[in-house]
């Protein structure tokens, strides 16, 4: 997968990145069909001190982009946020592939089965 990063109002240190490679590596863990990702961090001074730091991220899959954001007084509780709601959204769209496909399975083996009467 491709990540690209950037950064606003924020400096990009070495830790940062390995954080935010770790979070990407588990993510891709459960959508291994994702294109790339980018993620942005930026730091707000204007907001509240409890949001100052913000983390989002667009994760290109095959169908529509997933995207999450999150605001929040330390930077890598942000990321790891916003990496937990990524996670829920390949979650849900995972479950609803799965569901459509054992529905439609369903409809077919009552049809074999109606057939047989």
């Amino acid at each position: 997968m491709k990540l690209i990063l950037s950064t606003h109002n924020v400096t990009l240190t070495k830790a940062i990145e390995d954080h935010i490679l770790v979070r990407i590596d588990k993510l891709e863990h459960f959508d291994r069909w994702a294109v790339d990702a980018r993620v942005t961090l930026e730091h707000d001074r204007t907001r509240a001190p409890a949001r100052q730091f913000g983390c989002s991220i667009r994760l290109s899959v095959r169908g529509p982009d997933l995207f999450a954001e999150e605001h929040d007084a330390d930077l890598y509780a942000a990321i790891d946020k916003v990496a937990k709601k990524i996670e829920q959204q390949i979650r849900k769209r995972h479950n609803k592939d799965k569901a459509r496909k054992h529905t439609v399975a369903a409809r077919n083996k009552r049809r074999r089965q109606e057939a047989e009467l």
